[in-house]
C-alpha cells in the first residue's frame, strides 16, 4: 500500500508541476513478465520452501538443510516487473522522475493457495538535470555489463550488487555520490562445543555516508569500460561497541564487441567492502577480542561470452568467483570463505519482445573450514518485455 501509495504521490507532483509551468510531461510504462521453473540440486539438502536461494542463486545460502530432500522444483513469476517513467522539461531543465517494483525476496506469500507476494520498491529516484536523488543501483556497480542470464542475478559473486539511496552527480562522463551507509561485521570468534563460531552484526549507526566516484568511457569501436572507486566508514555502535574503520574498493567492469558476439568481464578488489560485493557474502570486518574493528579484504569478478548463432539464437557462458581474506583467528571456521559459480544457456526470440531459454548453473561455496555447499540448477525460462 505505501509503494503504490509513492507511485501516485510522485505522478501527482509532476503534474501538478507541469500544470503549474505549463510543460508537456511525458509518462512510459516498462518492465516486463517473466516466468521461471527451477530445477534444482543441493549437496547438503535445499533450502525451506520460500528461502532466498529457492528464488535465485545466492552465494552463502546453498549450504542447506540436511533434513530436507536434495532435489526440489520451484515454479515462481516473481521476477516480473513493472516501472513508470516520466520526463518534463521545465524551460531548458529536464525533470523525471522514475520507480520500479517487482515481488522478488518477500516471505509474506506462501504456495499453498494463491502465491500472493507484495511488491518492493526496486527503484524510485528523481532526476534534474544532472542531479539525482532518490534509490538507484550504487555508483560502484555497472549494471549495463551484467551477463544475459536466467538467473536473478547471475553472476553474484563477482559483481558488486547494491541499490539504495543517494544523492548523485553527473558531469560528462564522471559520477559522483553519496550513499547510504550500512555496516555488516562478524562477531568475535566464541566455541560451543568445540566448534569456532562467529555472529553477523548488522549496524546503521554509521554518520559518514558512503563516498563513490566513477569513470565511464567509450570507444569509437564500441568497447565501453567503467572505473570506479569507493570510501566508506565501518561503524558498530552500541551498548556493547563503539568503534569504526576505513573501508575502501576500486572496481573495473568492459563490455567489448566481437562481431555480432560480446565479452563483458568485472574486477573488484577492496578492503572493507562487505555488503557490497557477492550480495554480501562477506562481511567487511571482524571484531577484535578487544572490540575494534579488522577490515577483511575480497576480491572476486567474471567474464562472460556471448555468442549469436543467428539473429534469433544466442548463448551466454559465464564464470564469475569471490575470495574473502579472513583472519581466521577472529572470526572461527563458520564465516564464508570463497564462491564460484559457471553459467551456460541457450535463449531464443522469435520475435524481439519475447525470449524463451534454458539455463544450467554450477556452484560451489566454500566456509573458512573447508565445508562446502553445492548447487546444480537448471532454469527454463519465457520473459515478455513491455
Amino acid at each position: 500500500m505505501k509503494q503504490v501509495k509513492l507511485s501516485v504521490l510522485c505522478t501527482s507532483l509532476i503534474a501538478f508541476m507541469s500544470h503549474h509551468t505549463q510543460a508537456e510531461t511525458d509518462f512510459k510504462l516498462g518492465g516486463y513478465v517473466k516466468a521461471d521453473v527451477i530445477f534444482s540440486d543441493y549437496s547438503n539438502g535445499a533450502p525451506d520452501s520460500g528461502s532466498l536461494s529457492r528464488q535465485f542463486y545466492v552465494p552463502g545460502a546453498i549450504y542447506g538443510d540436511p533434513s530436507n530432500a536434495h532435489q526440489v522444483v520451484d515454479f515462481q513469476a516473481r521476477e516480473s516487473r513493472f516501472n513508470l517513467k516520466s520526463s518534463t522539461m521545465i524551460g531548458e531543465h529536464k525533470l523525471t522522475g522514475f520507480i520500479e517494483l517487482d515481488f522478488m525476496t518477500h516471505a509474506d506469500g506462501n504456495e499453498r493457495v494463491s502465491n500472493s507476494y507484495s511488491p518492493r520498491v526496486r527503484q524510485a529516484f528523481l532526476s534534474y538535470d544532472n542531479w539525482s536523488a532518490g534509490q538507484m543501483w550504487t555508483t560502484f556497480q555497472n549494471p549495463g555489463a551484467l551477463p544475459e542470464n536466467l538467473d536473478f542475478v547471475g553472476a553474484a559473486e563477482g559483481t558488486p550488487f547494491v541499490r539504495q539511496s543517494m544523492v548523485r552527480y553527473t558531469h560528462g562522463n564522471f559520477q559522483f555520490s553519496v550513499e547510504n551507509p550500512e555496516t555488516t561485521v562478524n562477531s568475535y570468534r566464541t566455541v560451543n562445543q568445540g566448534v569456532e563460531q562467529s555472529q553477523r552484526i548488522t549496524s546503521g549507526s554509521g554518520f559518514v555516508p558512503d563516498f563513490v566516484a566513477r569513470y565511464n568511457m567509450k570507444t569509437a569501436s564500441g568497447m565501453a569500460f567503467t572505473f570506479a572507486g569507493i570510501a566508506r566508514q565501518l561503524n558498530v555502535g552500541n551498548d556493547n561497541y563503539d568503534t569504526s574503520a576505513f573501508g575502501y574498493g576500486v572496481s573495473f567492469t568492459g563490455i567489448i564487441p566481437i562481431g555480432e558476439d560480446d565479452l563483458k568481464m568485472s574486477a573488484t578488489y577492496g578492503d572493507g567492502l562487505g555488503r557490497y560485493m557477492a550480495l554480501n557474502y562477506a562481511n567487511a570486518g571482524v571484531l577484535d577480542a578487544k572490540g575494534e574493528i579488522q577490515t577483511i579484504g575480497s576480491y572476486g569478478g567474471y567474464i562472460a561470452y556471448r555468442h549469436w548463432w543467428n539473429d534469433k539464437w544466442r548463448t551466454s557462458v559465464t564464470v564469475s568467483g569471490f575470495e574473502a581474506d579472513n583472519d581466521r583467528s577472529l572470526t572461527g571456521g563458520t564465516v564464508n570463505k570463497s564462491a564460484y559459480s559457471g553459467n551456460v544457456n541457450l535463449l531464443f526470440s522469435p520475435v524481439k519482445p519475447l525470449t524463451v531459454g534454458v539455463e544450467y548453473m554450477y556452484a560451489k561455496n566454500t566456509t573458512e573450514s573447508g565445508f562446502t555447499g553445492e548447487l546444480n540448477r537448471v532454469i527454463f525460462s519465457v520473459k515478455y518485455t513491455l
